[in-house]
């Protein structure tokens, strides 16, 4: 992912709007990147803190921003755990079907 795409991304993330695929490849990039772990940071200080000094809530945003990071990145490693067992299951499925079709044309039936 390139940093220009990062930022573009960056309203989506705070809006828990990113598609897992999306989101795995932000986290990534926002890791490597630390420009961009930066700016996600400061927009994310910025949107928040805003919307809470309208309310009038007290709040912590840095612990609230390493939290929310936490959990995208479990939901990444969720969804990827997941897939990865679908991916097991269907090739099960066809392994099982190939040794279904050898089984009843070898034997006749």
């Amino acid at each position: 992912m390139e940093c220009k795409e990062f930022e573009k991304l960056i309203p989506d993330f705070i809006d828990h709007k990113l598609d897992y695929k999306t989101l795995e490849q932000f986290n990534k990039h926002r890791k490597q990147c630390e420009n961009c772990n930066e700016e996600l940071v400061i927009r994310f200080l910025m949107t928040e803190g805003i919307q809470r000094l309208e309310e009038g809530d007290s709040f912590d945003l840095q612990t609230e921003l390493d939290r929310y990071m936490e959990e995208s990145e479990k939901k990444v490693r969720k969804h990827r755990k997941i897939m990865d067992f679908l991916s097991a299951a269907v090739g099960l499925s066809i392994v099982a079907i190939i040794v279904l079709i050898v089984y009843f044309f070898y034997s006749g039936i």
